[in-house]
């Protein structure tokens, strides 16, 4: 498994302009998984800060467990450590939490201080499969969260394991992995399927503002059996346009 980021920033910076579904409709073209059942959560899962739009950085990792005191007690230095872990990783980071705690999440890993301790070490938000808490704090902080729910305590959060694969809402993810996320869900990429991502993407949204949309959109006051063939036409110009670009089907 890769930490060292794979794309520059400013290709971040691109695939941030999009929406994570626009960002599918690029991955399916370049990726050779299983488009119906890899790469994104397939357990609903929400976003708490949507006014924030998507979030794009290298996953880091960490499982917790807030209903166990004996984590604390068995490793004392657990948080100290995990902090230098997450300090030694480059950024932009996106901190993935497996709470082991699921489905009966009770404490959150995050809150005012933490949210803004992990933006100052280069971590712009988290996906965590269980709770968090101080909500506008974490928004002041500008700490973007996907999570399970809203809780009121802290429970006993301290790192179990961190720097490893983890599973949240049935999707895996491993450290250096690219997320990208926002209101629909999020995306992991490993490194072998960053490098074409973002011309992908850029491609499939052209493809669509180019043939579908314009028929669909300037319809007003004409025959629908008129407006039902050239809608037609536009499907098969895009799909042309994907076999010709990627030797493969679009969506239609």
């Amino acid at each position: 498994m890769s930490t060292t980021p794979q794309l520059p920033y400013s290709e971040l910076l691109q695939l941030k302009r999009w929406n994570t579904p626009t960002i599918y409709n690029g991955w399916e073209q370049v990726t050779k998984r299983n488009p119906a059942a890899d790469a994104f959560n397939i357990e609903e899962t929400r976003d708490f800060m949507p006014q924030m739009g998507p979030m794009v950085g290298y996953a880091v990792t960490v499982v917790i467990e807030p209903s166990n005191p004996n984590h604390r007690k068995t490793n004392p230095n657990a948080g100290a450590e995990y902090r230098r872990y997450i300090a030694s990783i480059p950024g932009p980071k996106i901190v993935v939490i497996q709470d082991l705690d699921k489905p009966r999440v009770i404490g959150s890993f995050w809150g005012e201080v933490n949210a803004n301790a992990h933006r100052a070490l280069g971590c712009i938000g988290t996906i965590t499969d269980g709770a968090i808490r101080d909500l506008d704090e974490m928004t002041n902080a500008g700490f973007k969260s996907l999570a399970r729910r809203l809780c009121v305590g802290h429970a006993f959060p301290s790192p179990v394991r961190w720097g490893c694969e983890v599973e949240v809402f049935g999707t895996k993810v491993n450290p250096g992995d690219l997320i990208h996320a926002d209101k629909h869900g999020f995306m992991v990429l490993p490194p072998e399927e960053q490098a074409g991502l973002l011309e992908a993407a850029r491609f499939m949204d052209a493809n669509e503002c180019n043939t579908v949309i314009p028929v669909v959109r300037n319809s007003t006051g004409r025959p629908t059996l008129e407006i039902a063939e050239e809608l037609e036409k536009s499907i098969a110009t895009f799909s042309q346009n994907v076999r010709e670009k990627f030797k493969r089907e679009g969506e239609w």
